[in-house]
């Protein structure tokens, strides 16, 4: 019997991008305000990162896509719900990995302290289904300098927001980082990221208008925040 070549697959929680698994290869074409830049990023983030940090390799680019190796494993938000506390450890200590990285061979160190995700927390961790360790962080444009607070804020508003019942798991995760930054600093910081992605979905061409409205939402919702 002669088969077909192997139809790409969308891979789950990609929001931003359309990214596929094509050949045993992640394919992630870029979408919406500063593709180019943001593909940059990425590969800039994951060039350095390689062999020091758990990421997948950069196999090619172009000027409309990245191709990078598939890291087999669980997005970490289908299991989150299931091991709160396993998650959110390895959370934090991914972070204070990353965030006890040396880059300053790959990046001038201007805006911040440490390199950031940008967009960091179990959304964007693949997890070994039958240990849960991490296997690999994934989706790096956003990755810049930046200050540790960026990174913890924002996994802490992604519970917040969509897994709220797990709020008072998130000791862990700060328990596994190794410091919890005070209230005032992550609150704001959660704030300036919300008002960056309303921004961003605002200067998409041909703006959605419920993601405006989404945006718009989070922010007032966000702004309501208590410890």
């Amino acid at each position: 019997m002669i088969r077909g070549p192997q139809q790409p697959e969308r891979l789950p929680h990609g929001y931003t991008n359309l990214t596929t698994l094509e050949c045993g290869r992640v394919i992630k074409r870029y979408a919406g305000p500063d593709a180019v830049l943001r593909r940059e990023a990425e590969v800039k983030a994951l060039t350095a990162l390689v062999g020091r940090f758990p990421v997948p390799a950069v196999i090619e680019q172009d000027d409309s896509q990245l191709t990078l190796s598939f890291v087999p494993g669980v997005p970490g938000q289908e299991i989150l719900e299931q091991w709160p506390d396993d998650v959110l450890l390895a959370v934090g200590r991914a972070g204070r990995a990353l965030h006890g990285l040396d880059v300053s061979a790959t990046y001038e160190m201007v805006g911040g302290t440490v390199l950031v995700h940008g967009d960091f927390g179990p959304q964007n961790m693949v997890f070994d289904a039958t240990t849960l360790q991490p296997a690999a962080v994934v989706d790096w444009e956003f990755a810049r300098p930046g200050d540790p607070v960026d990174d913890l804020a924002w996994a802490e508003w992604i519970i917040r927001t969509h897994h709220p019942r797990l709020v008072d798991s998130l000791s862990t995760m700060f328990e596994g980082y190794g410091s919890r930054p005070p209230w005032r600093q992550r609150h704001a910081a959660m704030l300036e990221k919300c008002r960056w992605a309303l921004d961003f979905v605002h200067r998409w061409p041909g703006a959605d208008a419920a993601s405006v409205a989404m945006w718009q939402r989070r922010l007032e919702v966000t702004t309501d925040f208590r410890e």
